[in-house]
């Protein structure tokens, strides 16, 4: 832990992410209570919101995560933070000049922008934080920002109720700003010269070559298109169990979300003090995860009783950080460092494909049948990626790149 505080590029990547998720959430929450007085509670509206903001992640990642691996990754995460502060400002104009509408442009363009810069941190990740304190940091970071999880909601939803929609995106180009501005003090960075000399093209086929001949990348990344088509189909529709099945005003779905965060928090510290464990286990680990996740899944669309609701949203925020913290580090130890933005580029499009599909039908299925269909289907995906994370390999440091060069 003190070594990690003391690594100054872990504590300003860190600072920098955190700002970020505080800014994503005062996004979030005001744009959908926004939509919603706009739309008259459309669910339809709604999901086409959360659609916008994965569209861009899926057609972008791959194309940011091989430019990650041939930029600068100081340069790409202070200029990703820049444009992101710029953009809210735009937006803010046509807001201003009676362009509603234009609010939707804010969840694209921070979609477009962070396709750039997340690989690009966790570039800056392998090469200034050392293999054996990875899990560690990935650990402190996820509980870190659960903390903002918790509190996030809460704040966007007072500042767009109490302060209005302008105010929010004026928050957001400020905390935007200040993003970049702490990520200036991080160390010279510089990609191999060498990586100049072929081109972009070459650089992406590499990396989907690179994922294809890695058995664990290719079980992680049908995972994670089921995983993403079971979050897409509910995520909308969380506001929708808040109010059709508590009785309670749309309002109040920012404390079930303050629980997931608490849930989250609770789950990166423990991630983090029991990191050796947690990957000594590994492959049980993501098994039990993901059958409990399915598990309360079912609960909470169930669940007519807010308490009960509550729970089951912090015990889904336990096994959502163990999930992350242990496919971060993995992704983080055994894909080799040239390779890091490519292979996020290539598997996160999958997710969000995934979660893009879930969220365009999910509107849609909730109108023809109910709550209770689009969520049993989401259970039932999420359980069937038990049958991949049994297959994976467990490696031992540079075990996977042998793997790579023998086929």
């Amino acid at each position: 832990m003190n070594q990690l505080l003391r690594n100054r590029v872990f504590v300003i990547v860190a600072t920098a992410d955190l700002l970020q998720q505080v800014g994503i959430w005062i996004r979030n929450m005001a744009l959908l209570f926004y939509i919603m007085n706009q739309t008259n509670n459309d669910p339809t509206a709604v999901s086409l919101l959360t659609a916008l903001e994965y569209l861009p992640i899926f057609v972008f990642s791959l194309i940011g995560g091989t430019f990650a691996d041939r930029w600068n990754p100081k340069k790409t995460v202070i200029l990703g933070d820049t444009l992101s502060a710029i953009s809210m400002v735009v937006i803010l104009a046509l807001v201003s000049l009676g362009l509603w509408q234009a609010v939707f442009a804010a969840t694209v363009v921070s979609a477009i922008v962070s396709q750039f810069s997340q690989p690009s941190s966790s570039v800056l990740f392998r090469k200034h934080v050392p293999a054996e304190q990875v899990g560690a940091a990935i650990g402190i970071t996820q509980s870190l920002m659960s903390v903002f999880t918790i509190f996030g909601p809460i704040a966007g939803t007072f500042i767009y109720t109490q302060l209005g929609l302008q105010f929010s995106l004026i928050i957001l180009f400020v905390i935007f700003l200040l993003a970049a501005f702490i990520q200036l003090f991080l160390p010279p960075s510089s990609r191999e010269k060498t990586v100049e000399k072929r081109s972009a093209m070459e650089d992406l086929k590499g990396g989907i070559q690179y994922v294809i001949k890695h058995s664990n990348l290719r079980l992680i990344a049908g995972m994670f298109l089921l995983t993403g088509v079971a979050i897409g189909l509910t995520q909308p529709l969380d506001v929708f169990v808040t109010m059709e099945r508590l009785g309670l005003p749309k309002e109040a779905v920012q404390w079930f979300v303050a629980c997931e965060g608490v849930g989250m928090l609770v789950g990166g510290i423990l991630a983090a003090t029991i990191t050796k464990w947690v990957e000594r286990h590994r492959n049980n680990v993501i098994t039990s995860t993901l059958i409990l996740w399915s598990i309360i899944t079912i609960i909470e669309v169930l669940s007519i009783f807010p308490l009960l609701t509550a729970g089951v949203r912090i015990i889904s925020g336990v096994t959502t950080a163990f999930f992350q913290v242990v496919f971060s580090t993995l992704m983080i130890k055994e894909v080799q460092v040239e390779y890091i933005g490519r292979t996020n580029g290539v598997i996160t499009p999958l997710l969000m494909g995934g979660i893009l599909v879930g969220t365009l039908v999910s509107g849609f299925i909730v109108n023809s049948i109910t709550l209770f269909g689009v969520y049993g289907l989401s259970a039932v995906l999420i359980m069937l990626c038990t049958i991949l994370t049994a297959k994976l390999k467990v490696y031992g440091e540079g075990d996977n790149t042998r793997e790579v060069e023998s086929k």
